[in-house]
């Protein structure tokens, strides 16, 4: 397992760093959108298939970049430092990985390339709750949340077939398909209401209920990502501030509290990337039971990236509660992902209970 960053991978993060920075800024981009549904604007979106960003996971065969889990979640974190608005998690990371894990590579070829150039925008769901279900004429029925809803032209949809899953292809713009906005803390993430009422679709493929818990690994960890880069850049904006901000005559930097709560929010984000860089690679490496694993840890853990804005608000003070300012946005972003599939104390039950699975098998496992 090799943790280092490939030259081509540190050119990516570089490229996407300064896309973000120039075209889809903070104060530019994202506070602009906040009330907007979808969240990116056609220029922006357009550029970030320029870069290769919405095929980083599409092969390339079907016109993407081909790259691996490993690269989405650099991506990913480059997006979170941002706090970019618009719907890169679902179309470029959890559509593509639907679609491969329910093996329906070749009937949604058109889809994969028209992702990867930008030209179409996908959705996933359900993803945390009951699949839809199906009738034998492709018709789907169904409420669920899904992510980025009204930014897709279409919501690849987990539906129930036999003992299995199936997954169909259903457009967003069809009068069976009715989409409402969800309050949420997080004004950078946009959850839709989505109730399909017979709705045609198109069957893409089935597979087991594996392959559903496949998906939700791989969501929640390019998800961490997208969580370690906004605490990140939460750590460098909280630092810069302690270096500058002056009381009693010098950098409140250099007061032993201060220190003590900059040197919090460094731990817990080194102890996240550490979950995140060994997570990304067992979903591209491991097998099965080693990535979802990984995926619990990650989810239980990174939980407290959240304590991390918290711990930055106390330290900018009074003005890291006022709207002008960036914290408050961060933070938010950090509570959205603590609560995206349940909250940490799920995932250190389901830790528990795979361990004591380990062990009744005679097969224990390090926690």
């Amino acid at each position: 397992m090799n943790l280092e960053p490939t030259d081509e991978q540190r050119a990516l993060r570089a490229t996407v760093r300064q896309f973000l920075a120039e075209h889809a800024g903070v104060d530019a981009h994202v506070r602009q959108l906040i009330d907007d549904d979808r969240g990116t604007t056609s220029q922006v979106w357009n550029g970030l298939a320029n870069l290769g960003a919405t095929g980083v996971l599409v092969p390339a065969e079907h016109g993407g970049a081909g790259m691996a889990i490993v690269d989405a979640a650099i991506v990913a974190e480059e997006m979170g430092a941002g706090l970019y608005p618009g719907p890169w998690l679902s179309s470029a990371v959890a559509a593509p990985r639907a679609i491969a894990r329910f093996g329906a590579g070749s009937e949604a070829a058109e889809l994969l390339a028209g992702i990867a150039a930008g030209d179409r925008v996908a959705a996933v769901g359900p993803l945390f709750s009951v699949p839809a279900t199906s009738s034998g004429n492709g018709r789907v029925s169904g409420e669920f949340v899904v992510d980025d809803a009204r930014a897709a032209d279409i919501i690849l949809t987990v539906t129930q077939h036999g003992e299995g899953l199936a997954l169909y292809a259903v457009e967003t713009a069809l009068p069976e398909v009715t989409l409402g906005r969800l309050p949420g803390i997080d004004q950078t993430h946009r959850r839709f209401q989505v109730t399909l009422d017979h709705a045609p679709g198109r069957l893409l493929g089935t597979a087991g209920a594996q392959a559903l818990s496949a998906l939700v690994d791989d969501v929640l960890i390019v998800a961490a990502a997208d969580a370690l880069g906004a605490a990140q850049r939460l750590v460098d904006m909280t630092v810069d501030y302690a270096k500058t901000r002056t009381q009693f005559g010098q950098a409140i930097g250099s007061f032993q509290s201060v220190a003590h709560l900059c040197v919090d929010m460094f731990e817990n984000v080194e102890l996240a990337r550490s979950g995140v860089i060994h997570a990304a690679w067992a979903a591209d490496e491991g097998d099965g039971d080693h990535r979802h694993l990984a995926a619990l840890r990650l989810k239980a853990f990174s939980g407290q990236l959240a304590a991390v804005g918290d711990t930055a608000i106390q330290v900018f003070g009074g003005v890291g509660y006022t709207w002008e300012h960036d914290a408050h946005l961060y933070l938010k972003r950090l509570l959205s992902f603590s609560t995206q599939g349940g909250n940490a104390d799920r995932y250190l039950e389901l830790i528990g209970s795979e361990f004591a699975a380990a062990v009744t098998a005679g097969q224990p496992q390090a926690t």
